[in-house]
């Protein structure tokens, strides 16, 4: 057995070294330059704030800011990647928001014969909400997929329908208050505390630590080359590092004195002398991160995650094979839907209403982060932590914008240059490496 192992590794290894240093490194250069790309623009707004961009309670807003748009580009990493578009994912958040707000203040209470404030509704709300969200993303999905009409079409009427639904659903008003374990999920009055955040983030770790392990006794048993020890314990320790380090900074930031004020005085108690209270880890952040490993789960370990990646590189040849691509493009339209769905549970849970101009601008932000990621236009290419981190760098952009002063017309002509810039990058990129 020891013998066995021993031949594994010398093969593994023999390998490694031929490929050279640098190689057996596999690193991985689009990651390492978007995250030199995101420490720039935090030190740079930090600079030009003075000092006021990188402290725990900015850091948690941006967080918090981040998820709605992240989850969508989750999603969008599969649309893009089987080489279709998605435009109306602004406009349905939209009207699901607006439907999940009804429900809350109207329909449950009056159809279902429940009280507002029963601790039932704001469940059947989320999952009548994220049910619509699937099912309006399925029949365009059948729309691209079955009758054959491009997806830029289809879906830029549904930016248009899905938009005027959203108005006439509420008579265009503002819904609201919404229900309190609802807004929950927005991350503002949803946090697990610093205890819980901490018990979160030392499983998150150990999490990153299996997985790297796991990865590298596959790569091992299929004889395939792998990075030398301490290149492997060098990204541990920076796995472990970042996800505690972030724990740490979430937990610095304290719970205002007046906001314990009005939350004891609700119990009839009053703040004990000294007491503090840690915000810790949003709900929505954590929600955000059970997607992200949902979703990288179903691209690298199923068979729906292969037949997207092997369709979006060559559709003929996929479809050849005996993959059924139009009920593909059902599906990879009906898990957009449903995390727009779920966005629009974080995106109105933040604001603690229903708005009729929430997630204007959302399908192009979505779209720009999926490809500041690195998700190829061309299709075939993508990948979920490389959007999530898109979506970080954009919201850092407006984010440090908007504290510097800058005017949002010049935000946007921002954000359409980095995005433009991105794609540049990123086709230069392919070429030189000879990647499609």
């Amino acid at each position: 057995m020891a013998e066995t192992t021993a031949n594994s590794d010398a093969a593994s290894s023999e390998p490694a070294q031929k490929r050279g240093f640098v190689q057996s490194l596999e690193i991985d250069i689009r990651l390492l330059g978007m995250i030199a790309a995101f420490i720039v623009i935090c030190v740079v707004f930090n600079l030009l704030t003075g000092g006021r961009f990188l402290t725990p309670r900015n850091i948690f807003n941006l967080t918090i800011q981040t998820v709605s748009v992240a989850i969508m580009a989750t999603g969008m990493v599969f649309i893009i990647v089987t080489r279709h578009i998605d435009l109306s994912v602004g406009a349905l958040l939209a009207t699901c928001s607006a439907i999940m707000a009804m429900m809350q203040t109207a329909w449950i209470p009056q159809f279902f014969g429940l009280e507002i404030g029963h601790p039932m509704i704001p469940w059947i709300t989320i999952i009548i909400g994220i049910a619509i969200g699937t099912l309006l993303g399925s029949f365009q999905g059948w729309l691209v997929g079955y009758l054959a009409i491009p997806a830029f079409i289809v879906t830029l009427g549904g930016l248009l329908v899905w938009r005027n639904v959203g108005w006439y659903i509420t008579n265009g008003q503002t819904i609201g208050p919404l229900d309190e374990t609802f807004r929950a999920f927005g991350g503002i009055s949803g946090t697990l505390g610093a205890q819980w955040s901490w018990i979160v983030g030392a499983l998150l770790a150990a999490g990153a630590l299996y997985a790297l392990m796991a990865a590298r006794r596959a790569k091992l048993a299929h004889q395939f080359p792998v990075k030398p020890m301490w290149a492997e314990a060098l990204v541990a320790l920076f796995a472990v590092g970042g996800i505690l380090g972030f724990i740490a900074i979430l937990n610095s930031y304290q719970v205002p004195e007046r906001v314990l004020q009005r939350q004891f005085a609700a119990r009839g108690e009053e703040v004990p002398e000294g007491f503090t209270a840690a915000y810790g880890l949003p709900i929505s952040v954590l929600l955000l991160i059970a997607i992200a490993v949902i979703m990288t789960v179903v691209a690298k370990k199923t068979r729906l995650g292969r037949y997207i990646f092997a369709t979006g590189g060559n559709p003929d040849a996929a479809e050849l094979s005996g993959i059924n691509t139009r009920m593909l493009t059902v599906k990879v339209f009906a898990i957009m839907g449903a995390l727009v769905a779920i966005s629009a549970v974080v995106a109105s849970a933040r604001l603690a209403n229903h708005s009729n101009d929430i997630g204007t601008l959302d399908e192009l932000r979505v779209i720009a982060a999926a490809v500041i990621g690195g998700t190829a236009l061309a299709g075939g290419v993508g990948t979920i932590y490389g959007a999530i981190l898109g979506a970080l760098i954009m919201q850092s952009l407006q984010s440090g914008m908007a504290m510097v002063g800058v005017d949002a017309p010049f935000q946007n002509m921002v954000v359409g240059a980095v995005l433009v810039l991105a794609v540049l990058i990123d086709t230069i990129y392919r070429k030189r490496t000879g990647d499609r």
